[in-house]
């Protein structure tokens, strides 16, 4: 008796750390599929970026660079990438002039050469 409670707890443990996520991200991976319409920068398995230029029952025309599509299986499709938004700390870093805190010149006239 005691076996078959252990059988069952272990399908119930590998149910909750194996079998429901792997459900998760297929609902996740589907809805990035279905949602995807033409001008959408995606990402593929196989890690190619690419632009959508055509949307077919079960495949997706991607423009991979200037005048050049290839057609890929819509689960191909590994994610939608999102437009970076630029981080304002950095473009106030950009805009403001570096001061160098240590001189070149002062740098290597302070380090001794190996002597053997």
């Amino acid at each position: 008796m005691t076996f078959l409670i252990v059988i069952v707890l272990l399908l119930a443990v590998m149910w909750v750390l194996i079998i429901r996520p792997q459900k998760r991200r297929q609902l996740q991976q589907q809805e990035i599929v279905s949602t995807l319409a033409e001008g959408d920068e995606v990402l593929t398995a196989g890690g190619i970026y690419g632009t959508v230029r055509g949307l077919d029952e079960d495949s997706i025309t991607l423009e991979i660079a200037p005048g050049t599509n290839i057609r890929v299986a819509r689960r191909a499709i590994a994610g939608k990438v999102e437009p970076e938004e630029p981080d304002e700390e950095l473009e106030d870093a950009v805009d403001e002039p570096h001061e160098e805190t240590v001189d070149a010149a002062e740098e290597s006239a302070s380090v001794e050469p190996n002597r053997r």
